[in-house]
Formats: C-alpha cells, structure tokens, sequence
C-alpha cells in the first residue's frame, strides 16, 4: 500500500512538474535570448519569496536583455519583452490592430455576464476587441478637457478641505509627522466619491465612513490576496468552479448596490448629475432624452456598468494615492525642487488674490508638470504594460525573423525605460528639467510612457494628473515638507506584494508655513 502511494506521489509530481515546465522552451525554439525559468516559479521566484519588489525585478530583467526582444516567464507563461522604442511604437501604434487587447487574466471562455464574483474582468481594462472599442468610446468623453474643468470644482472642495483639516489640528511650529498614504487614500477616496458616485464624503472628518472601509479592503492587498492573484491567473476555471471570488466579497457587494441602487433612484426620480454613474446609463439609454444619439443604447448588463465604476475606483483610490506620494517623498528629499516649486505656488496664490484656485491656473503650471512628470518617470504607476496578440506578424529584429503568433503575450516594461541611463542620463537622479521647454524634446519618443502608450493608454491620466497637482498646491502653500522619524531615504521598495511603496511606508513631516 505504502508503495503504491508512493509511486502515485512520483507520477503526480512528474506530471505536475511536466504542466509547469511544458513552455520552458518557448523562446528556444524560436531562437529567442531569454532569461533561465525555475519550475512553476519562472522568473517570478523573487517576488514570490518576497526577495525584490515587482519594480525592481522588472528593471533588473530588462538590464539583463541584449537583444531588442528578450524572453521570461511568468510562472508557466512566456512573456516578450520589448526592449526597442521603435518596436513599441510598431506594436502599439502602427499594428495596433494585432495588439488591441491586454491578456485575459482573469476571465474565461464561458464568463457569465451576471456573475458578480469576477466584475473586474468586465472593466474597460480587460474589455476585448469591439467591446472594448464601444465601452472606451463611451466613458472618452467623461475625460475631455472640458469634463476635466467642470470635474476640477468638485476636485478643487476636496483638496482645499484636506490641508484645511490638518490646520483645525493645530499644527505646532515643529510640525506633524504624516502617514502619507493614509492621508491620500482618503484624499483619493473623498474625490472618487464626489466625481463618480455624486456622494459627499469627508475622510477627514468621519474617519470610518463605509465608502472608506469598504474601498481600503478592496485595494488591501494582503500576503494571500497577491497569492490568490497569482493562482487565479493560472487556475482562473478552477477559482470560477470554486466560486472563489477574486476580490472581497462584502466590498464587491458594497460597490454593487451602491451602483446599481444609485442607477434606480436616478431613473426613478430623473436626477441628471456629471459624474460617471450618469454617463453609463444615458448609453445604456436609461433617461429619455430630446438629445439626438449616435447609435442605438447599448446592450450592457449590470456587470459590465458596475465594472467600470470598479476599476474607476480601484485606479482612482490606490494609484492615484500612490503617485502623490512618491510627489511628496521626491519633495521632501529634493529640498531645491520643493522650493523652487513652492515659489511657482506662491506666485500663483499672489496672482489669485485670494480668489479660487481654477482649472486654467493649475494646467498653466509648468514647473509643477515638470516635477509631477518627473515623479511618473522615476516612480511610473504601472511598472510594465502588456498586450496579447490577436492575429500572427512577423519582425525583423536584430537580423533576423521574430515571428509573434496569435495568443502570444508581449510585455512593454515601462520602468525598465524610464531608469535606462541610454535614455534618461542619471535615471536614479530626481530632476524635474528634463522635463523643462528646453529639455522635453530631447527625450526619444515610447521610451517615456508612464500611461501606457497608443489606443489603449490610461483613460483617466488627466483626471489623476489634476487631483494630485491639486492636492500638492494646496499641501505646499500651507507646509512645507521636510523628513520624518520613520521616512525612508533613501527610498528603498518593500519586497512583499505588488504594490509600489517603501520598505516602512510614506512618512514626512509637515511643517507650518510663517
């Protein structure tokens, strides 16, 4: 008996290992340079471990690559990563059409539309092909130019009310030490609130509101979150069966019925308001309209609405959190920018004569976007991009044929870019004029793109752009931000987890400005 369960092990171990290992000569046999793969690891082992970061992995995995197209693997799954800024631009622009979807992490074939256990798989980021193409066309407009002035008011009430709360708390001269991503999380959280779901919430002031808990626990991502990431990306069918769901399943629940409840009380009542809530149901034809339509109302069901109010906040909540406070960390290590920044901030304050901020002033800003796109360049929200292709091409790539075919999985590494010394002299160095009139042409196209590049870049980098400018503005004007006991400087990347962020977490000292 002993025997025969032993000998079951063995084959079971075999056959297990032969499924992990059943790629691993993917890029040999296309005569492809790529980086050695552990078994059901691949070259993710590091991260897995919690022995390096997501960040650093990547750029060190793109400094390893000679060629222009090198191989590595994603547990079982081999990914080319392009290391040529005109390949980019030939993949993402000029043959978007091969390329126009990301992987399909997280979906399956036979998806139910109503299953509400995996609506990330239905957001505008993983939408496919037309889909895609009708739901991006749809929410375009939420994120215009003149969308953005119109949103920038409810923007500007939040941020002015965030620094006006640190100074009810009577700053002593001294100043105060800052969870910096607390602080912005609830910034981020305040914003979403007001912009996507037309609800007024102050993070501030009522430190426990649902709308906060329930966004931390969704975007919380624990040790057995990131492991159920990884797991769901390679047994997506077995999770589905399982019904296990991919994010917790009470703050899915909370963001549903918020939706969905928000959605029947506007249609019942006729409440017309600018916010993405609005916006979805005017294209599903919810409101009777004298407006004339292109098109009929499409047919979306309830998931694919919630979906994109999902991502929304996702993004808006922990990206957008994070890349101000990467803002502050370079402020407070840069003691030159931060000051020189801080006279662009009074300058304009003196301007406005104690009127309101507006959208105008805040855009014409040119040493704050110098600053805020260097920060994207140092610290880019999304370490690396990728694509799937949809239909067989062929490059002629260091001499010879590298041929891409259907299904395959192409990785841009965007941080690898943005710290390669070949494109951006001293990329360790924080240094906002690279990005000054005088400098920014100097930078070679698609080797900066910290949101994405082509069709299928970020839809709401304006909007993340002007909620932070915002919120610096104000935080400049009132302190000035200097280094706190448990601030981490120099900045080193906590290894557990996927998310961006220092080994002790964001911490500055805010000081009163005389």
């Amino acid at each position: 008996m002993l025997l025969e369960l032993f000998a079951i092990s063995v084959v079971a171990l075999l056959l297990a290992y032969r499924w992990a290992t059943a790629n691993y000569n993917f890029f040999k046999e296309r005569g492809i340079d790529y980086e050695k793969p552990f078994p059901f690891v691949g070259n993710m082992h590091k991260i897995l471990l919690r022995q390096q970061s997501i960040f650093d992995l990547i750029v060190d995995l793109y400094n390893k690559g000679n060629g222009k197209v090198y191989g590595i693997f994603e547990q079982r799954t081999p990914l080319l990563m392009i290391r040529d800024p005109e390949l980019i631009k030939q993949i993402t622009i000029k043959d978007f059409d091969h390329f126009i979807n990301h992987r399909n992490f997280f979906g399956t074939d036979d998806d139910d539309p109503h299953d509400m256990n995996n609506i990330f798989n239905s957001s505008l980021f993983l939408m496919r092909d037309a889909r895609w193409k009708d739901m991006r066309s749809t929410l375009s407009p939420a994120f215009t130019g003149s969308k953005m002035r119109q949103m920038f008011q409810l923007i500007d009430i939040v941020a002015k009310e965030a620094v006006d709360c640190l100074k009810r708390d009577h700053v002593p001269e001294s100043g105060i030490e800052l969870d910096t991503k607390d602080y912005c999380s609830r910034f981020t959280n305040d914003v979403i609130a007001s912009t996507a779901f037309g609800l007024q919430v102050n993070s501030f002031k009522d430190r426990d509101n649902t709308f906060y808990i329930m966004g931390k626990r969704m975007t919380s991502f624990s040790a057995l979150q990131n492991l159920k990431f990884l797991m769901f990306t390679t047994a997506k069918r077995l999770f589905k069966l399982l019904k296990i769901p991919l994010f917790d399943r009470k703050s899915v629940d909370y963001l549903v019925r918020l939706v969905l409840d928000a959605m029947k009380y506007r249609q019942e009542h006729n409440i017309v308001r600018s916010d993405m809530i609005n916006m979805l149901m005017e294209a599903r034809g919810m409101f009777h309209t004298d407006k004339p339509k292109l098109g009929n109302a499409r047919n979306w069901s309830d998931r694919d609405i919630v979906a994109q109010c999902f991502v929304f906040f996702l993004a808006g909540f922990e990206t957008s959190a994070s890349f101000m406070c990467f803002t502050a960390q370079e402020l407070m290590e840069n003691g030159d920018v931060q000051e020189r920044l801080y006279e662009e901030v009074a300058q304009l304050d003196s301007e406005l004569d104690g009127g309101q901020l507006t959208y105008e002033a805040l855009t014409g800003m040119k040493y704050m976007d110098q600053v805020v796109s260097e920060v994207l360049r140092k610290w880019p929200p999304t370490s690396a991009i990728d694509r799937e292709c949809n239909k067989d091409i062929t490059y002629v790539v260091d001499g010879k044929n590298i041929e891409i075919k259907k299904g395959d999985a192409i990785w841009l590494p965007t941080c690898g870019f943005h710290l390669d010394p070949k494109y951006f002299e001293n990329p360790t160095k924080f240094d906002p004029d690279r990005f000054s009139d005088q400098n920014k042409h100097k930078i070679q196209p698609f080797t900066y793109f910290p949101f994405g590049t082509g069709q299928r870049s970020c839809i709401g980098s304006r909007f993340a752009l002007l909620e932070t400018k915002a919120l610096i503005y104000y935080l400049l004007r009132e302190f000035r931000i200097a280094p706190a006991k448990k601030s981490c400087i120099p900045l080193v990347l906590s290894s557990a987890g996927f998310q961006l962020k220092p080994k002790n977490g964001f911490w500055v000292k805010l000081i009163p400005r005389k």
